[in-house]
């Protein structure tokens, strides 16, 4: 029996409206805006949630002196189209790059997410 269910997840950032529209136009989902809070979501109701943080500290992936605490994979069909697209919203390409099938980049907030293939 489930107590609940899971909606989605939160993730601290500076800007939440920028760090959302940069995430909307990477996975095509709607934004719904608040002052300090950002909602994300798809059409089947998956969800993320951004909200404003005073003293942000991005992390510094790889090393562990600000952790990541997670970070997104997305699934792509062509790591070299989805690359050209995430770099032309604001992302930028880590210059760690530990595989072949999945490539590691920074959003605008500085989390760590990657572009895997199918």
């Amino acid at each position: 029996m489930a107590i609940g269910r899971f909606p989605g997840i939160v993730i601290d950032c500076p800007d939440p409206g920028a760090l959302a529209a940069f995430y909307a136009a990477v996975l095509g989902w709607k934004v719904k805006a608040a002052p300090d809070w950002v909602e994300l979501r798809s059409d089947d109701g998956d969800c993320i949630c951004f909200q404003q943080v005073e003293g942000y500290v991005a992390p510094t992936w790889p090393t562990q002196d600000v952790p990541q605490q997670m970070h997104y994979d997305i699934v792509v069909d062509d790591l070299d189209v989805a690359e050209a697209a995430v770099l032309e919203l604001g992302a930028v390409k880590h210059e760690h790059q530990p595989g072949t099938t999945f490539r590691v980049f920074l959003d605008p907030a500085g989390h760590p997410f990657c572009l895997c293939l199918t």
